[in-house]
């Protein structure tokens, strides 16, 4: 006892020795007011920007307050970790996610970084699921890849998550807006590629329009409908080539003899869907019936007749996204460029930043000039 009460009288005064247990680089950062990854980087060196002056100072005095002692073993696991990323999508077998999934991969490989991936199956539960479990796992980042959502409540949880993943130092991005929540993100010009889409079939003097749309929970589809406007007849159905089959067949059972000329799909598995319910219906494309798609995926060229579609850069999406989330390199790709800087926090409400990435129609096939129209 008489030993324990003389070590503890060589304790510096002004130093706090804790009471119980090692002091934990977490209690640092509290007791210093900054996050997780700015007390690692100034007391480990870690990965980032290096972090300097009065900040770095409060840093170092927060450790020798509280007796903080770096742990090697620990940075050396923290190190480990940071090589893996989290890639989270709606579905694995939907060609959307293959091809941004292509370019975030192609990235990482880049920069050393094994990718893990999941499928919510469109249930946003489980995103905000797996982003707890990457957190746990210590990842170094998240990729969301999947359509936000419309539901208030389930964005609420979503930004809850994700400022919980940042603020221990990891870093969300997405692709698509996220507007409840003050990560980076790649987003593709959804509204105006509908308009364009709707703009080509009233060129071929199409006025009798459906839409074959996905589930208007999700922002995507909500983007998608706003830029079509008001007027249009639709349908809600899965956003697969099924619920593009069911809501097709559903519109032109409801409108027989001519009462559409043209249909507009949400995207091009519905499309696809979409053009097997005209075949069955007796309708040919583009005779009696014009059909568009949206978002370009490989096989669009190759369905009969060849899709008109709204072509969006997935996979150059995908590289940038992953770009973002691994250096939070502004670097412009080809296609788009950064409308905001980074700034001195990860997370933070400040360093978000949107890289708009345009659309472009691209006419094949399915879409002609509606029966006694005269264009122009």
């Amino acid at each position: 006892m008489d030993e324990q009460r003389s070590r503890a009288a060589e304790v510096p005064a002004g130093r706090v020795r804790p009471v119980t247990g090692a002091v934990t680089l977490k209690q640092v950062a509290a007791e210093a007011e900054v996050s997780l990854a700015t007390a690692s980087r100034v007391l480990h060196r870690s990965g980032g920007r290096e972090v300097r002056g009065a900040l770095a100072e409060r840093v170092q005095a927060a450790a020798e307050r509280l007796g903080y002692v770096s742990n090697p073993h620990a940075q050396a696991l923290a190190r480990a970790r940071s090589s893996t990323v989290g890639l989270i999508v709606h579905d694995v077998t939907d060609p959307y996610f293959a091809a941004i999934a292509t370019g975030a991969m192609h990235a990482a490989h880049a920069d050393g970084v094994m990718v893990m991936m999941a499928a919510t199956f469109r249930d946003p539960e489980l995103e905000i699921d797996y982003l707890g479990r990457l957190r746990a796992q210590g990842a170094r980042g998240a990729l969301l890849a999947g359509s936000g959502s419309t539901d208030p409540a389930v964005s609420g949880r979503l930004a809850d998550a994700i400022t919980a993943f940042t603020r221990e130092g990891g870093r969300v991005t997405a692709i698509g807006a996220r507007p409840d929540a003050h990560i980076d993100a790649v987003v593709p010009d959804n509204t105006d590629g509908a308009r364009q889409a709707r703009a080509h079939l009233e060129a071929l003097g199409h006025r009798r329009i459906g839409v074959v749309s996905g589930p208007g929970t999700l922002l995507t589809v909500r983007q998608r409908l706003e830029g079509l406007g008001d007027g249009l007849r639709t349908v809600e159905a899965d956003f697969t080539r099924e619920g593009g089959y069911e809501a097709a067949a559903k519109l032109l059972a409801a409108h027989p003899d001519g009462g559409l000329t043209a249909l507009i799909a949400l995207n091009d598995l519905m499309a696809a869907g979409a053009l097997a319910a005209a075949r069955d219906a007796g309708r040919r494309v583009p005779e009696d019936l014009s059909v568009v798609g949206f978002d370009d995926l490989p096989f669009a060229a190759d369905l009969s007749p060849a899709l008109t579609t709204v072509r969006l850069p997935l996979r150059q999406m995908g590289e940038r996204a992953m770009a973002l989330l691994l250096t939070g390199s502004d670097g412009a790709s080809p296609a788009a460029g950064p409308s905001a800087a980074s700034a001195a926090e990860p997370g933070a409400a400040a360093s978000r930043r949107t890289v708009d990435f345009p659309v472009e129609l691209v006419v094949r096939a399915s879409t002609a000039e509606a029966a006694g129209a005269r264009t122009t």
